[in-house]
């Protein structure tokens, strides 16, 4: 077969394969808002997990229409909604020139933007406010600038670099979240301020209520990244070297931030180092596409130490409550990630024609990046101040004090919890008057609950029921149990409860804070007794779980007035028995 034969049909293939496999890039980076919604649930209280996964839903679908309707126009100067209205609108023939899969890419881009603001602003953000914020930055902020980035505008004519968005996306996202996490005011209980000077002289831990759901979220976020950095590639060696540096930058931060907070605070910080992965992602997306190996490995290293930097100058200094960290991450690590173009970019990357300082190109693509940073954030600082200030002297941008310590999932949506029945406090007490549809079922007629039975107890009797409460390690129920069935208990009720002691628990720390009492996993078996010896039960649950060290638990005594069989009526000591 003849060689330019040969070539043609091999560039064709090529270029359907990557047709396609830009598509899949659209939809891995779709994929990371599951990352997202699982990061930011997990790394706040229980109480606002419903609330959180509805923003993160809402972010998709408001930003979708906002980008069709005036988006993508501002971005790329195209009225896509103005093709789609036209009568006999047809995708597949009469508008086959234009590019339908570069719009849908935008598009998922566009809504990972405005993403980044919820976890900064979780836990006291009102719904309609969130929603409202949510679609201007993706009609006009985030398209605006992108135009001047990827749509032909000032900066990518000047020669800007940022590949796949730590200046567009994640600097502006990780802006908005800054400005809008002072706007609003740290949670209730954050801070600690002193009355007379209004000085804050305390900052709070207030750790998460699933770091399993924020590692999901991690990993999520880290898969979908392949999508968001490498979908562009425009040849393979390209989406190799892509591939690459996605991996090693993320996997260095990591590693670094492990062993800062391992050596600082004594042990390693899992939310900490969670975060670490995600600013090692956002530092390398500008430049994942022209830095080597080790290009890649130093801006890790750098988005290790940033994240823990930028997490404890919010704190610490700043005294601004970002739950979730996405200043640190989004905000720093996307000005880090596109300053580093203008050092670690190297023209031994595949298709690249820059060089960064440190590969003797100078201080003209440094300085490029630096100037457009400055715009942007500019740009972004400007309109969402404003954004934020209407709504709040509008409609209002903060929960009242009420509803932020109930928690916005049962004010804002109805939900006593998230969890259903997997959370103690999912059960919820009805106190109103029921509805005859509402009402509970009555007992049928054919079924008679038994009388109480006359039984006459004398004094002393009635005095001899007592209630023995047992806080102690998960770990030692089983021998409990077995000590308790030893000395003649056979009944008792079990609890799985959160507490600590007079010590506050262990002495941890949380993301580089403090924790003011860790509440840590104990099991409370409760028995009540009249025939078996009151010390006979406190000494075999003595015996299963005494260890010596702080921690073994507490036994509670308390008196019981009197006990009833439901089953039969019977009352004292007889309802105490086992059933024959």
């Amino acid at each position: 077969m003849d060689a330019n034969i040969i070539d043609t049909i091999s560039g064709a293939v090529t270029s359907e394969v990557f047709a396609v496999w830009f598509l899949i890039g659209a939809a891995l980076v779709f994929f990371m808002q599951a990352g997202f919604a699982m990061v930011e649930t997990g790394f706040t209280r229980a109480k606002n997990a419903a609330n959180i996964i509805m923003k993160n839903l809402m972010d998709f679908c408001i930003g979708v229409p906002m980008f069709i309707l005036i988006g993508f126009g501002l971005l790329f100067g195209e009225d896509v909604a103005g093709l789609i209205g036209k009568p006999g609108f047809d995708i597949f023939t009469a508008y086959e020139n234009f590019d339908w899969s570069a719009f849908v890419f935008n598009m998922v881009f566009c809504a990972t933007t405005a993403t980044i603001v919820s976890g900064a602003m979780a836990e006291r953000t009102k719904f309609l406010s969130y929603c409202i914020y949510s679609g201007i930055i993706s009609a006009l902020i985030y398209p605006i600038e992108a135009h001047w980035i990827w749509g032909g505008g000032w900066l990518a004519q000047l020669g800007f670099h940022d590949f796949a968005g730590s200046c567009a996306i994640h600097m502006v996202g990780g802006v908005s979240a800054l400005i809008g996490a002072k706007i609003l005011g740290p949670r209730i209980g954050k801070f600690v301020t002193d009355k007379k000077t209004g000085k804050v002289t305390k900052v709070n831990a207030i750790p998460g209520h699933s770091l399993t759901l924020g590692a999901l979220g991690c990993f999520i976020l880290w898969f979908g990244w392949y999508g968001f950095n490498g979908a562009a590639a425009t040849s393979l060696p390209q989406l190799g070297s892509i591939f690459l540096t996605t991996t090693v930058a993320p996997a260095v931060a990591t590693l670094v931030c492990m062993i800062f907070t391992w050596v600082k605070y004594g042990k390693p910080d899992v939310s900490m180092c969670l975060n670490a992965s995600l600013a090692g992602l956002v530092g390398i997306t500008a430049g994942c596409d022209v830095m080597d190996c080790f290009g890649s490995a130093m801006v890790g290293i750098v988005s290790g130490l940033l994240v823990i930097f930028g997490v404890w100058l919010l704190d610490q200094k700043l005294h601004i409550d970002d739950p979730v960290g996405a200043v640190a991450v989004h905000m720093m690590n996307g000005i880090w990630g596109t300053l580093a173009v203008g050092l670690f970019a190297t023209t031994s990357a595949p298709d690249c024609e820059i060089n960064g300082l440190f590969y003797g190109g100078g201080f003209s693509q440094l300085g490029l990046q630096a100037l457009a940073v400055l715009a942007v954030a500019a740009w972004t600082a400007v309109a969402i101040t404003i954004t934020f200030l209407v709504i709040k002297h509008t409609i209002g941008l903060r929960a009242s004090v009420e509803e932020e310590t109930r928690g916005l999932d049962v004010t804002e949506h109805g939900l006593v919890s998230s969890y259903a029945d997997f959370m103690p406090n999912s059960i919820s007490i009805f106190t109103g008057k029921t509805s005859e549809e509402n009402a509970p079922e009555e007992v049928p007629a054919e079924i008679k609950i038994a009388e109480r039975p006359n039984i006459e107890r004398s004094s002393t009797e009635k005095n001899k029921y007592t209630r023995i409460s047992i806080v102690c390690k998960q770990n030692k129920f089983e021998v409990l149990k077995r000590e308790l069935s030893n000395v003649g208990v056979t009944g008792f009720t079990v609890t799985q409860v959160l507490g600590c002691g007079t010590q506050k628990g262990a002495g941890e720390m949380y993301r580089g804070v403090p924790v003011e009492a860790t509440l840590l996993p104990k099991v409370k078996v409760e028995v009540v007794v009249s025939k078996v010896p009151v010390d006979t039960v406190v000494e075999a649950a003595r015996k299963a779980l005494y260890t010596g060290h702080i921690g073994d638990g507490k036994i509670f005594v308390y008196d019981v007035e009197d006990v009833i069989r439901v089953r039969t009526g019977e009352s004292g000591y007889d309802a105490l028995q086992d059933a024959e």
